[in-house]
């Protein structure tokens, strides 16, 4: 995919001087190794000319690990550690970074070998927080080679996570249509995140659209898009219309992400997108989301912004989607009820009007938008693909700033299940443990909009701790809390 970091993790062994510095070269050698072995795509370079024990060392690793092109930073605890040092290197250090540290080997070892890396996490985490250094440590933050090696694994998205903020721009067309109030967007957390905004009319885009007229690179696009659509090209002759937006939008990126590496697109889709261009997006949207590059629709400014985050957490393209429909009791009772473990108020159907990737559908088929054409003529609602969403494992979750400019965010983990939806747009039948719960005490009490974003596969650990490192109060980010666990909110004797 495009438009998304690598991480490169430095990773920098430390030690205190009365502990033996043969016990952090030796541990982190076999970090390393383990490393190597288990983890071979990931890219991670061993700080070789020091173990750092003095704030002199300390510059020195630094300027190693810049050197070496690091954008990630790893602090490996081979003993108990030099509080100071270890903290000014997090400190200097301009990128996402994560504390950990060496358990012990042996039982035979416990004279000279002792590293006590378990009591010096602790004045590490003390001194981080003088120095109001945000760091990344994980839940049990010590462990063996293997069991590092595995947290510098889990650490790997959640420092592409936060590189790739501090590089974003989000590109929007337009003011929200009307009634969307609640998909606000106040612009000053965007830039306590690093984001970058760029606002820009609807005529803007269509002057850039019409400048694309009669563009070389048409028939190319067009001839990309046949081969995607296969038989689910219902409309073939709007396709020379939907390149040329496509182009549009990719030139847009180009001219107009200036000194950022990123970009995210915050779309306008009606009520004059339509009329004006003669199409809807939506088929677009998804293209480009395919490649890398969220396209949210409705000017849904934090959407997007959620899109682009769980894209680069999962590498894989996401969807933005309407927590939209309840299924109906005989759906339910035909198709889910004794067949998967699941409640009617634990499932809902998410649906969106067909901005989701082709190969995120178990069948697609691009055609006219259902909901546009009962007051348009057809012919200016096509481009939408619709088809159900292929079943497996996904995560809904979205961050957000509230109208008084507070981030809050949720995470809730489940599947979309193998269950025709009988229905249009892009849509699948979704089953969240105590969804009805979730949706009542954490997205309507603490005012969600109805947009989320979805990833493919099971990503809230890494999603939670890239809320907690980028500053999301830990008691505002909700998730579905299991049976027995009661919402502050929640009736007790409901």
């Amino acid at each position: 995919m495009i438009n998304i970091p690598e991480a490169k993790i430095g990773v920098v062994a430390v030690s205190r001087d009365c502990f033996p510095e043969s016990l952090s070269v030796s541990r982190r050698e076999a970090l390393m190794a383990a490393v190597r072995e288990d983890y071979p795509e990931l890219d991670v370079y061993e700080c070789p000319i020091c173990i750092v024990e003095s704030e002199i060392h300390m510059v020195q690793a630094l300027e190693d690990i810049k050197s070496h092109g690091c954008n990630a930073l790893v602090v490996y605890l081979g003993n108990f550690g030099p509080e100071i040092a270890e903290s000014l290197l997090a400190k200097h250090f301009d990128g996402p970074k994560m504390f950990i540290a060496a358990a012990e080997e042996r039982g035979d070892s416990l004279l000279d070998g002792r590293g006590d890396a378990y009591c010096g996490m602790l004045n590490a985490s003390y001194n981080l927080k003088l120095r109001n250094v945000r760091a990344y440590i994980p839940e049990y933050p010590v462990g063996d080679a293997k069991d590092c090696a595995r947290m510098i694994a889990e650490f790997a998205p959640i420092a592409r996570a936060v590189i790739a903020l501090s590089d974003l721009k989000i590109i929007s067309f337009g003011p929200r249509p009307l009634n969307f109030l609640a998909c606000n967007a106040p612009v000053y957390q965007l830039y306590q995140l690093g984001v970058e905004i760029e606002e820009n009319s609807e005529l803007d885009l269509f002057e850039a659209f019409h400048k694309h007229d009669q563009d070389p690179r048409i028939p190319e696009v067009v001839a990309d898009m046949e081969a995607e659509l296969g038989d689910g090209n219902k409309k073939p002759e709007i396709l020379a219309k939907l390149a040329q937006y496509e182009l549009t939008l990719k030139d847009w990126i180009e001219e107009h992400k200036g000194y950022r590496k990123y970009v995210a697109i915050a779309g306008k889709c009606w009520p004059a997108f339509q009329t004006q261009f003669g199409f809807v997006p939506c088929y677009v949207n998804s293209r480009l989301t395919r490649q890398g590059i969220p396209v949210s629709c409705e000017v849904d400014i934090y959407g997007a912004l959620s899109e682009f985050i769980g894209t680069v957490v999962s590498q894989d393209a996401v969807t933005l989607l309407d927590i939209n429909n309840t299924v109906p009791k005989d759906m339910f009772k035909e198709d889910i009820c004794g067949k998967y473990d699941d409640k009617l108020e634990n499932t809902f159907m998410g649906f969106h009007c067909g901005n989701t990737a082709s190969d995120k559908l178990a069948f697609c088929e691009m055609k006219y938008q259902k909901i546009m054409a009962r007051s348009l003529p057809i012919e200016v609602t096509n481009g939408t693909l619709e088809g159900d969403i292929a079943p497996g494992d996904i995560t809904f979750f979205r961050l957000q700033s509230t109208a008084d400019a507070k981030l809050r965010a949720y995470i809730a983990q489940g599947r979309v299940l193998p269950v025709a939806t009988r229905s249009f747009g892009s849509i699948g039948v979704f089953a969240i443990p105590e969804m009805g719960r979730f949706y009542r005490h954490v997205l309507i009490e603490k005012n969600f909009p109805h947009h989320g974003a979805v990833a493919f596969g099971n990503h809230g650990k890494a999603l939670f701790e890239v809320f907690k490192y980028i500053g999301v109060p830990v008691e505002e980010i909700g998730y579905n809390q299991p049976a027995g666990v009661r919402y502050p909110t929640e009736n007790p004797f409901a």
